[in-house]
């Protein structure tokens, strides 16, 4: 009997060195109110857009419980340790992204799927999280002083085109594109200067015609379809002529839940998931698209807020990639649906059904807090976390 003590005890406090769960006692109920409203939100519309339960509203769920608890064990783990994995879980999420150019499931056009026994999960959603981290931990062992560069850009450039390349090749432009630009956004705030940001954005304008001789046919579809939708209406067209229907039916209070005509009806495809923000928007209108954003905006806000909180430069990168990666997830894909930008397959970050996108998104906030737990405080900045 007390051997067993003894190796409980031993256990117990193993587990302790290396999770803290006493720190998510720390969170306020204000996140946990913002992070579940969300989620409710994008429950309620895929309950709608199947017409019950099933098929996605409780697979969502499901998916929730299973992010939401990752999430609180990511954030139980000091920020150190995700210091020192930086790398490591980089070159895995790489590794599975080549490949899933070799042994990927290939849907809706795209090879981009690996499947591991029952499992199937997309690689570039990890991607985008472990081309942060590297990242992230890259420009805090090497900061970008003015005196050298250009050299300390050779790195953090070939960390980048990998991935990019790769996931170009599936081909995935939507989320290269993604890990792109968001890249992109904390090389400026590592301190890129601003005469070498000229320089690579004036490069990569002028290389536009080289680039569009290597697109797909279908890609340079989208872009003629997004110019003009209504030279196509039944074919190319048809996604974005009937998500702007359904945007502009919806009018200040929605025709309620579950009276769409254009998501009821089936008029609008891909309704659970890159379309789902025309569905908020033909049930609950403009009410619930503003609270939705706000939503958004609030989460956005409170995690930059945490940003410049700290002196530690890992975790202050590694909190700005996290927020600028959601912060592009949803402008890009309610630009997309209103039809501001070419249709890309960019899902709505928490709202989207899929259970990759769903756990990796609160992966992401799970990192977040970690960094926010364990940070040396630069300012008084406690927004999502309580004083005690």
């Amino acid at each position: 009997m007390k051997i067993q003590l003894r190796w409980r005890s031993k256990i117990f406090t193993i587990i302790e060195q290396f999770f803290c769960f006493d720190q998510i006692a720390r969170i306020s109920p204000l996140f946990f109110l913002v992070l579940f409203s969300i989620v409710f939100i994008s429950l309620v519309l895929l309950y709608s857009a199947g017409h019950g339960f099933s098929p996605w509203c409780i697979k969502q769920l499901i998916h929730f419980a299973l992010g939401f608890s990752i999430m609180i064990l990511t954030a139980s783990t000091p920020i150190k340790m995700w210091y020192s994995l930086a790398y490591i879980i980089y070159f895995v999420a790489l590794g599975a992204l080549a490949l899933t150019a070799i042994l990927g499931t290939i849907g809706m056009g795209a090879q981009r799927w690996l499947k591991v026994a029952s499992i199937q999960f997309q690689p570039s959603e990890l991607m985008r999280i472990a081309l942060v981290m590297a990242l992230a931990r890259r420009f805090s062992d090497a900061p970008l002083t003015e005196s050298s560069q250009i050299r300390k850009l050779f790195i953090p450039f070939i960390l980048v085109a990998v991935p990019v390349f790769i996931t170009t090749k599936q081909p995935d432009l939507g989320t290269a594109l993604l890990l792109l630009a968001g890249s992109g956004v904390l090389f400026f705030f590592a301190g890129m200067r601003m005469r070498i940001v000229a320089v690579v954005l004036s490069g990569f304008f002028a290389s536009l015609p080289i680039l569009w001789q290597f697109l797909h046919d279908y890609q340079k579809n989208r872009i003629f379809t997004f110019l003009n939708p209504e030279k196509d209406p039944l074919g190319n067209g048809y996604h974005i002529i009937q998500s702007k229907i359904a945007i502009g039916s919806g009018g200040f209070w929605g025709k309620g839940f579950m009276k769409g005509t254009q998501g009821a009806l089936d008029f609008l495809p891909e309704k659970h998931t890159d379309f789902i923000f025309t569905l908020l928007s033909e049930e609950f209108g403009f009410i619930g698209i503003t609270l939705l954003v706000g939503l958004y905006v609030v989460l956005i806000f409170f995690n930059f807020l945490l940003s410049i909180s700290l002196k530690d430069e890992f975790a202050r990168l590694l909190i700005t990639g996290m927020t600028i990666s959601f912060s592009l997830y949803a402008i890009i894909n309610i630009a997309m649906v209103v039809g501001l930008l070419p249709v890309v397959g960019i899902p709505l970050p928490l709202v989207s059904y899929g259970g990759t996108s769903l756990v990796t998104l609160l992966i992401s906030q799970g990192l977040i807090l970690s960094a926010a737990f364990y940070r040396t405080k630069k300012r008084n900045v406690d927004i999502f976390l309580s004083k005690t």
